[in-house]
């Protein structure tokens, strides 16, 4: 079986899986809010981490013919959304490579500021004595 690999992105307002509270993705992953999918209200993220992969499919949609595969949480094996591998329409290639997560398997919480390194020649508190 082996150990369980997960990522985590980081950010301020992260995007986890609701059934086991696995790390999906951040808000600055985000690129749009207006979408649907079987359990209602859906969200396109640019870059998502610790999601399973299935098979690609052939999927007629609202938005015409795509190639896709099903995502689920890496850990708990949840389906929460879809990948997209490939549009017909040339005004929907934007969504290529780029993951949906339906909004009520998801849940959204408070991240954590990035740490700021500060530049060592100006920061002279940090200095150490040769003596």
């Amino acid at each position: 079986m082996g150990r369980l690999f997960l990522e985590h992105l980081g950010g301020t307002r992260l995007f986890s899986c609701t059934n086991c509270d696995v790390f999906l993705t951040n808000r600055s992953e985000l690129v749009s809010t207006r979408f649907t999918g079987a359990t209602g209200r859906a969200f396109l993220f640019n870059k998502v981490v610790n999601l399973d992969f299935g098979e690609v499919q052939d999927r007629i949609m609202l938005t015409g013919r795509h190639m896709v595969r099903d995502v689920s949480c890496k850990k708990c094996k949840v389906k929460l959304g879809w990948m997209y591998e490939f549009a017909t329409d040339e005004s929907q290639r934007y969504k290529e490579g780029r993951v949906i997560l339906e909004r009520a398997l998801i849940t959204e919480s408070e991240g954590f500021p990035e740490n700021v390194v500060k530049n060592q020649e100006t920061d002279t508190s940090s200095a150490v004595s040769s003596h």
